[in-house]
């Protein structure tokens, strides 16, 4: 399952309009993969190997690092979770506006008969 998470979602999230740069953000990847809540550890994973909450990924400002390369690669480190998060936010529109469209407000009394119906889902 580790490598379906970080091949598909991941990799194709961090990679998606530039292909060929995907081993450059494979580290980025693993470091989303670590830090994100899994529900049969309940936890992340790197709360269960360090025993702590991982630290908050900072926005850098421009100039601090006294080495262009490391300059430029956190620039770029936080041009890509820009585009991330705009590409997360269009997603959770998209799905909101298909829910809104076959969602219907209902409101119960107590006592009122209701029919249930329970879907079999597989994990």
């Amino acid at each position: 399952m580790t490598n379906r998470v970080l091949g598909v979602y991941l990799l194709r999230c961090l990679a998606k309009d530039r292909p060929k740069s995907w081993l450059r953000w494979l580290p980025w990847a693993e470091f989303c993969y670590n830090t994100s809540y899994h529900s049969v550890l309940r936890a992340t994973s790197f709360e269960v190997v360090y025993r702590r909450s991982p630290l908050p990924l900072l926005a850098y400002r421009a100039g601090l690092a006294r080495i262009d390369t490391v300059d430029g690669l956190l620039r770029d480190r936080d041009e890509a979770l820009a585009e991330i998060r705009e590409w997360l936010l269009q997603a959770q529109q998209l799905s909101k506006k298909y829910y809104d469209a076959s969602h219907r407000e209902l409101e119960f009394a107590v006592g009122d008969w209701v029919w249930l119906r329970l879907l079999h889902r597989l994990a």
